[in-house]
């Protein structure tokens, strides 16, 4: 068992152990990737306070996201294919994250289905809706979410037209992926990966198959979401799918102050301040540089997430003393899944908690709901002077 300090120890063992396509698609940014790259860069240009002679004694992460005790204010976000990074890949995450007291998100897009995941968990996880244009199956799906017994909808607002990857393209990355002789050249090689696939029924997407009109298996997939994704996605349907949920919704993408307004305004109860992980809008700007003017914005009237560039437990500390209320992981928690399953996804969140706690304690505060500006040293330019 190797040492496990940082989560680029997980990342090291992840690259090594996956097939090449469904890394890079971890791995992967649109265009030209500057928005990607940014989202960890930006972190990375702000400075903390150093605090010394300060009781430091009971600190403690715990506190609520939604309303939910959480151990550290930390989510599993919403990541699609989990379960071809590792075999059952997204069931392992949600034990993973129950056991550490932290909320999963599963993805519309994951290989193992809604009900999967909760006959194979204790506690209620979240789930992440896409909005398709066939609308029976998009409430079809959200009632699956309530019989599973989900206690929040995470609605992404951001992916009603697919942004260019790259890499995807050239691995032949697809719903389901298309097998070149490169590629499977390289699935080869990736034995112990291999194995554990073959041991499991869930290697499609298993909110899909079976349950969408037409999509009877792997072959009908591909052609159904490559029309799917709905571009006619409005406020106006946002508020009606709330309405139709009837719990807790979360709004998954927004960016602007503006549209941070708008969703006060259907009645959100969270916001998640993202651009996709750079996935998208490749030239926006990174998370955490887009998070004050949202906080300036609207922080007093909903709870505001971070997801987008968090890679340690000290990016989660100056997301939340910017103003967020909770953040998600999604690289992160990937690498560990990858690179050791279930125990893997669980060290990742060890790792991001003890950096957490460490930092916090040597910026001198005891409780993460009492971290403020005031343990930042923030570059006076940080959010840019834009015309």
């Amino acid at each position: 068992m190797p040492t496990i300090t940082c989560i680029d120890d997980l990342k090291r063992i992840y690259e090594r152990r996956v097939p090449r396509m469904f890394y890079d698609y971890a791995e992967t940014g649109s265009w030209t990737e500057q928005t990607f790259r940014e989202n960890t860069s930006d972190f990375e240009k702000i400075r903390l306070r150093q605090r010394v002679a300060v009781d430091m004694e009971g600190r403690s992460t715990a506190t609520k996201m939604i309303g939910q005790d959480v151990s550290m204010p930390v989510a599993l976000a919403p990541v699609g294919l989990t379960g071809m990074q590792h075999a059952d890949g997204e069931i392992k995450a949600a034990r993973a994250a129950e056991e550490f007291g932290v909320p999963f998100t599963l993805s519309t897009m994951s290989i193992c289905s809604i009900e999967d995941v909760a006959n194979n968990t204790k506690k209620p996880f979240w789930f992440q809706l896409y909005v398709m244009r066939d609308e029976e199956y998009v409430s079809n799906l959200i009632q699956r979410a309530k019989d599973a017994k989900c206690s929040a909808l995470v609605l992404t607002l951001d992916l009603q037209i697919l942004g260019q990857r790259h890499k995807d393209l050239k691995n032949g990355l697809s719903a389901p992926p298309k097998l070149t002789a490169k590629t499977i050249a390289n699935l080869m090689t990736k034995w112990s990966w291999g194995i554990e696939m073959m041991s499991t029924k869930r290697r499609f997407f298993g909110n899909i198959i079976g349950h969408a009109k037409g999509v009877t298996n792997a072959a009908s997939l591909s052609d159904w979401t490559a029309e799917q994704f709905d571009p006619r996605l409005d406020w106006d349907k946002v508020k009606k799918l709330k309405e139709e949920w009837g719990g807790s919704l979360i709004l998954k993408g927004i960016l602007d102050a503006e549209d941070a307004r708008r969703a006060l305004d259907v009645g959100a109860d969270a916001i998640i301040v993202s651009n996709h992980g750079g996935r998208q809008l490749d030239g926006a700007l990174s998370s955490i540089r887009a998070l004050p003017s949202i906080v300036d914005a609207v922080g007093d009237h909903v709870e505001i997430h971070l997801d987008s560039g968090i890679r340690s437990g000290q990016d989660v500390l100056k997301a939340l003393a910017m103003g967020a209320k909770g953040t998600y992981i999604g690289r992160a928690f990937t690498y560990g899944l990858g690179a050791m399953g279930q125990k893997g996804v669980k060290t990742a969140l060890e790792v991001i908690h003890k950096e957490l706690d460490t930092t916090m304690a040597l910026c001198g505060r005891k409780h993460v709901e009492d971290l403020d500006r005031d343990v930042l040293l923030i570059p006076q330019d940080f959010e840019g002077r834009w015309q």
